[in-house]
């Protein structure tokens, strides 16, 4: 008996649908009709978030499908981490603290690649630096994990700046085709308009 699943491409399989009783997060609209506020809740929201004095409605229907993250594709997209940037913070949260040619021994990276990323995971805030004394005399710097509290809060809330950026682009290019549309109402959208959006 075939197995429907593993009849399916890659694409459609690996797609998702928003499921409002997973209790991951939650997305909101307002109730109002000109209004489009939408908001995404990760945690509990109670009472329910408001918009003009009423309580947001708690979105439980959308067709969409989307297909779901990588983690590697979140830090590389939102952060500017490859995989070795993703590598190097393991290893000092793991391991640190850690001076940039103990990582660099750990995971085989070239000296200057693990200086740059670790430079880049300060001002990230997922790691800090300080100096240590050498027992020889003259002083090393070493890269220790933050609090791991603190580093949820700068990447969630560094994941959000990065998707408000991108839902303004979607926003932007939904306008900018509804203003094509009206202005050419006997046309169909051409298949170069994303990318002239892009160019703009």
């Amino acid at each position: 008996m075939s197995d429907r699943s593993t009849t399916q491409s890659d694409d459609e399989s690996a797609e998702v649908q928003y499921d409002p009783n997973s209790g991951r997060y939650d997305i909101y609209e307002c109730t109002v009709s000109d209004c489009d506020n939408v908001v995404l809740v990760v945690g509990n929201d109670d009472p329910p978030m408001s918009c003009h004095d009423e309580p947001m409605e708690r979105v439980t229907e959308l067709d969409m499908s989307v297909k779901p993250p990588d983690v590697r594709q979140v830090l590389l997209q939102a952060f500017g981490l490859p995989k070795a940037g993703l590598d190097i913070c393991l290893c000092v949260i793991g391991e640190g603290p850690l001076s940039a040619n103990e990582v660099a021994e750990q995971l085989g990276y070239d000296r200057s690649t693990v200086t740059r990323y670790l430079n880049k995971l300060v001002e990230l805030g997922l790691l800090r630096r300080s100096e240590l004394n050498r027992e020889g005399g003259g002083v090393v710097k070493v890269y220790h994990s933050v609090d791991l509290e603190r580093m949820r809060r700068e990447t969630l809330i560094g994941f959000y700046v990065w998707a408000g950026e991108a839902a303004s682009l979607i926003e932007d290019a939904n306008l900018t085709k509804q203003d094509y549309l009206e202005a050419n109402p006997d046309q169909e959208l051409p298949d170069v308009f994303w990318e002239n959006f892009n160019e703009k």
